[in-house]
């Protein structure tokens, strides 16, 4: 534990030192059972989480349930932050907030036997060093999000895809008309080594129009037959999920 706990620090000061302007970023996931764990999550979120989270001054927050995708129900956070330790000890100090506890209070004290979810999981990201900050769409439009997580065969793998987003890919969305929210680099979490990004669409059929026009594009053809990031498979695994913002999502 103590050896993970160094290798997390020394990584996450390496992130900070490089870019102290680069956010952070708490992905967490909430599976539940068909039924009412759903509606007391979201009114969890709504009514306890997303209030006290901007009493920290912790915000925008996005709250997102899996609308195609493996294991639904499922529901999403996104919580951002310039400081790891701000978003390592946030259970911490929301139990110090008595204002939240009493809100929170159906969904955090629900008894063994009828509980509030099944499982949760959590990532810690570094934002990119060429998207530093997260980029919410127009709220007042009806969006769906595409959440798209790339994992490695190894570290150096891992490096090179980040690399090559930071150096190209990056550039190949904005030309090609994509509106990105954000892009982290996994610090912890399952299946590492990754990276988990985050895009923005009206609805399906422009989801499709764009990433027609992304795959076709000619920069994008020279990049993916670069020598340097075509030497082998560099992603070993792709995981792509289409959600739904909560009616409490700030994003």
């Amino acid at each position: 534990m103590a050896a993970s706990v160094s290798a997390l620090s020394g990584k996450a000061l390496a992130q900070t030192s490089a870019s102290r302007s680069r956010e952070y970023y708490l992905l967490r996931r909430y599976h539940f059972q068909q039924g009412p764990q759903t509606k007391l999550a979201a009114s969890y979120i709504a009514d306890a989480l997303i209030p006290a989270l901007g009493r920290l001054g912790i915000g925008p927050t996005g709250a997102f349930q899996l609308s195609i995708g493996p294991e639904t129900p499922t529901y999403y956070l996104l919580i951002p932050s310039n400081s790891v330790e701000t978003l390592a000890t946030l259970d911490l100090r929301l139990a110090q907030d008595a204002e939240f506890l009493k809100a929170a209070e159906p969904f955090w004290e629900a008894p063994a036997t009828s509980p509030a979810y099944l499982r949760v999981e959590s990532s810690l990201l570094a934002a990119f060093e060429g998207w530093p900050k997260l980029t919410p769409p127009d709220a007042k439009t009806p969006r769906i999000f595409q959440l798209r997580t790339y994992e490695s065969p190894s570290d150096r793998d891992h490096v090179r895809k980040v690399e090559m987003f930071n150096q190209a890919e990056l550039a190949i969305f904005r030309n090609t008309g994509f509106h990105p929210v954000f892009y982290g680099d996994a610090l912890i979490g399952p299946g590492l080594p990754n990276l988990t990004y985050m895009l923005s669409f009206p609805n399906i059929d422009e989801l499709n129009a764009r990433w027609a026009v992304f795959v076709a594009d000619p920069e994008w053809k020279k990049l993916s037959t670069s020598p340097r990031y075509a030497f082998e498979e560099i992603v070993s695994n792709i995981t792509n999920l289409i959600l739904s913002p909560l009616p409490s999502s700030q994003i």
